[in-house]
């Protein structure tokens, strides 16, 4: 690239992460915002993105299109939904921007469209941008390579109660890694609150409980349980700011990718631990 710094475009800037990651990208060295992209109705629209964190003119005039602001930004990231997500998936395929997508709740069509378009764009595409998030889903691929056998496993995942899909994009990634492991067809082994039924518990089942309540922000356990021995790991995300930090991480480490699809772990090399 041209740039010393990494420009980066944020869409659903007006919303909770898209602030967030304003914030984090103005306190973070290497990268420049760009671009601020917003719905068409929104009355911000021709405003400075500055006023959007409360922080003094930024430059950056915040607009409703990315065709306005299509020189200003190397890297788009996205967290905003399946729908606005394609839209601005088709885009920055046709202009060859690079993409960090934090959105969740894709279907699997979708899922392909994303993968499709990655063989002509690098994308870094993870339902949870955390380190310890992904600290955590290597942490329990390795104790269901050893437990996951004889264990019952539970996954409990709590968000707030506005969250729209369920289960979460984390706790789905995280029993497809235990399915992987174990070699399990997901799909035939996971076992959601409206399977259940009465009567003991069915072996080799992976199982999900979602929680929506008040403004928990995101926390995840998984329980492997044993006759005699449980093991229980967990992680809660106490502020949206890691989500915005590994988001930039991911912008960061995607400069210098020419096409791809990737997750979090590939962003901090965790493949082979």
């Amino acid at each position: 690239m041209m740039h010393n710094k990494v420009r980066i475009g944020v869409v659903g800037s007006d919303g909770r992460m898209g602030r967030q990651l304003i914030q984090s990208i103005i306190q973070t060295p290497g990268v420049l915002l760009g671009a601020a992209v917003v719905n068409s109705c929104s009355s911000l629209i021709g405003r400075d993105a500055g006023e959007l964190v409360n922080h003094s003119v930024l430059g950056i005039t915040i607009t409703d299109t990315l065709d306005k602001v299509i020189n200003n930004f190397d890297i788009l990231i996205d967290f905003t939904s399946p729908k606005g997500t394609l839209t601005y998936l088709s885009f920055c395929r046709k202009h060859y921007k690079s993409m960090v997508i934090g959105t969740t709740g894709f279907n699997d069509l979708e899922a392909i469209l994303i993968k499709n378009a990655s063989q002509e764009i690098p994308i870094v595409c993870s339902s949870n941008f955390s380190i310890g998030a992904t600290l955590t889903l290597k942490v329990v691929e390795k104790i269901a390579k050893i437990m996951g056998e004889h264990a019952d496993i539970e996954i409990i995942e709590t968000h707030h109660r506005k969250k729209v899909d369920s289960p979460s994009g984390t706790a789905l990634a995280m029993g497809k890694a235990i399915a992987k492991v174990m070699k399990w067809d997901f799909n035939q082994h996971a076992v959601y609150p409206r399977d259940r039924v009465i009567g003991p518990r069915l072996e080799k089942t992976i199982s999900f409980t979602s929680i929506r309540c008040g403004n928990v922000i995101g926390e995840h356990k998984v329980l492997f349980a044993d006759i005699d021995e449980h093991i229980e790991i967990s992680h809660k995300t106490l502020d949206r700011s890691v989500f915005a930090k590994g988001a930039i991480t991911a912008a960061l480490w995607l400069r210098t990718k020419k096409i791809g699809l990737f997750k979090m772990i590939d962003v901090l090399e965790l493949q082979d631990i």
